[in-house]
């Protein structure tokens, strides 16, 4: 085998990509062509693990083009992805080394993204976003900590060579599965630098489901390995916790879900033995603290099997519910509907096995509202009625407006059932004419009942941070004091008095953007009132300036009545440079939208004089 990586470095190269194949013929193709087409200093190092089905003549025909770029390296008899991977490492050259599946794709920018991020950062992995994960970094960061980073635990990633080197981080060619997540988690603990790269997809996986909902006795035995590695480099504390319970939410506990359901009898209690070993091993106070939910109650039912069945069958059952009134009682808002657990209550599942096992377990839940607000995650419980419409698991919610801080805040259906939770958000199934009512004032903020416009959800927008509010703000005198524009109007939410809401009349001049603020006072409960002066010349676009509970919003003043405008008003001033000059402010309604706007002209008395001939000439 040839080792002359020393001389095969001076070339120069950025990035070594190994790439283990065993009997990818179909898919090879597609790989290679997007390891090619990669903006950088690079070499391809494909392992062939003894293939029968035309990979060695592909491969054969890729060299043949891209001698330079393309190494093979042929074993006779097919070994361990870990063991493909290790060969491909030993021959690599470059100052990066990315594993590559052969039957995934890379991203036509990904590796220049990648190095530039390894270079600008001084990272020793760098993690790439993968393409359609539901779980992994969705943020771009140039230093990851390790708890973030630690939610991908895939190879396909970017290493830096000499930093694999000096740890001698390899795969163990022992393990057929998992070894990926054991070589990740070694380079992550000895890593200084993390970075991550998730402005665009790096990696597309094209490979099946997880090998753990195939095999879940198996994987159990195969995650071991990976926890012991990290406790091995990372002491007892809040960082090891935080990572165990990564581990043993995602490894370990997730195989008590749907995996557990699909096992037969005796696999399952062997299934419960292992996770109950793996968690009196590494379930410290810290890591049960973390758990939620289900997971707790999965831990407290590990020596109860049927009691771990049902609460799988709770988590795979689909969560049926449909929204059916939205009304307003006062500054409360009420909504209803129902919603269950497919197979339970009547409720038709249409999963075949799981529906039956549902009836026959004779599951019983409560059913409740709970509301999330978008930002800051923070959740509130409103008061809930049971038989609000008569069917099964039917509800009416009442939600007190005036206690929920201002945000953004969704509705989800609850069901909770054998100490498990699940939620829905409601509003996308519906009742005909099930809709939201009107915006409603509590306290001085806004509140805004909508329905999102892709899928329905119900929501609540508290402070008119996103929803627009459906407020109208009219002129019902515009008249002059000296030199002073005296506006006055009426300001409504809906049919709503809001006038204590006004905080600023705001004109906007029309070509350049400029602003002028006056502030604006309540003078009764719809009517406000506000004073002008000092516009510079231009045109002059007025808007009410309202705080609802969010940020502040603004809204044009709209010209009901013709005769509410007052004169335009003339003055002679001196103030310009060339001497004296004529100021015409004229207040007008737009000939649109009524808006309400003031026109600001200066003139000279020689502007003046050639006016009044024109005028003079057309009578």
């Amino acid at each position: 085998m040839d080792t002359d990586s020393d001389q095969r470095a001076d070339r120069g190269i950025d990035v070594s990509v190994v790439v283990p194949a065993y009997n990818r013929r179909a898919s090879l193709d597609r790989c290679l062509t997007s390891l090619l087409v990669q903006r950088v200093t690079k070499e391809i190092i494909v392992v062939d693990g003894g293939s029968r089905d035309g990979t060695r003549a592909l491969l054969g025909l890729y060299t043949a083009h891209h001698p330079r770029l393309i190494t093979v390296i042929r074993d006779a008899q097919p070994g361990t992805p870990g063991g493909a991977r290790n060969r491909g490492l030993e021959r690599a050259a470059g100052r990066y080394v990315f594993f590559c599946d052969a039957g995934d794709h890379l991203a036509p920018d990904a590796l220049a993204r990648l190095v530039a991020a390894a270079d600008g950062n001084g990272a020793d992995v760098v993690v790439g976003k993968v393409a359609g994960a539901r779980q992994g970094l969705r943020e771009s960061a140039d230093r990851a900590s390790l708890t973030a980073a630690y939610d991908d635990l895939s190879c396909f990633k970017l290493f830096r060579r000499d930093f694999l080197e000096r740890h001698a981080i390899r795969f163990d060619e022992t393990q057929r599965r998992g070894e990926d997540m054991t070589f990740a988690v070694h380079a992550y603990c000895h890593a200084r630098v993390i970075s991550v790269v998730a402005d665009g997809d790096c990696y597309h996986a094209e490979g099946g489901g997880e090998a753990s909902a195939r095999d879940p006795l198996g994987w159990l035995r195969v995650v071991r390995t990976p926890i012991e590695v990290m406790a091995r480099h990372v002491p007892p504390g809040a960082l090891r916790d935080r990572l165990l319970l990564r581990h043993l939410r995602r490894d370990v506990l997730a195989q008590l879900g749907v995996p557990f359901l699909t096992a037969c009898e005796a696999e399952r209690e062997k299934i419960a033995v292992e996770v109950a070993d793996i968690c009196g091993q590494w379930l410290t106070p810290g890591v049960r603290a973390g758990l939620d939910g289900v997971d707790a109650a999965r831990v407290a039912a590990l020596d109860d099997p049927d009691r771990l069945v049902r609460l799988a069958l709770v988590e795979a059952a689909p969560l049926r519910h449909r929204l059916t009134g939205v009304e307003w009682r006062g500054d409360r808002l009420v909504i209803e509907g129902w919603a269950a657990l497919a197979g339970t209550d009547g409720v038709a599942d249409g999963t075949g096995v799981t529906g039956a096992a549902l009836n026959g377990a004779a599951l019983t839940g409560t059913v409740g509202l709970v509301l999330r607000e978008r930002m800051s995650r923070e959740e509130r419980v409103p008061s809930v009625t049971r038989g609000g419409t008569g069917a099964a698991g039917s509800f009416t919610a009442v939600l007190d407006v005036a206690a929920l801080p201002p945000g953004m805040w969704d509705v989800h259906v609850a069901v909770e059932c054998e100490g498990a939770r699940r939620l829905a958000r409601l509003g996308s199934r519906r009742e005909p004419g099930a809709g939201v009512p009107p915006a409603h004032l509590v306290g001085g903020v806004v509140a805004v009942p909508f329905l999102t416009r892709s899928h329905g959800h119900l929501g609540l927008d508290a402070g008119g941070h996103v929803v627009r509010v459906p407020a109208v703000v009219r002129l019902t005198r515009a008249w002059w004091r000296g030199r002073r524009l005296r506006v006055e109007g009426q300001a409504l939410v809906g049919e709503e008095a809001a006038a204590a809401a006004v905080r600023h009349l705001i004109w906007r001049e029309r070509a350049s953007g400029r602003e002028h603020r006056e502030r604006a006072v309540a003078v009764g409960p719809r009517e406000f009132a506000a004073e002008t002066a000092g516009l510079r010349p231009g045109t002059w676009d007025a808007y009410l300036e309202l705080v609802l509970g969010g940020p502040p919003v603004r809204f044009p003043v709209k010209v009901a009545e013709a005769d509410a405008l007052g004169r335009p008003l003339r003055w002679w001033c001196g103030a310009l440079r060339w001497g004296v000059a004529q100021w015409t402010v004229r207040p007008y309604a737009t000939a649109v939208n009524r808006r309400l706007s003031v026109s600001v002209r200066v003139a000279t008395p020689l502007t003046v004089v050639r006016r009044m001939v024109r005028v003079l000439r057309r009578h």
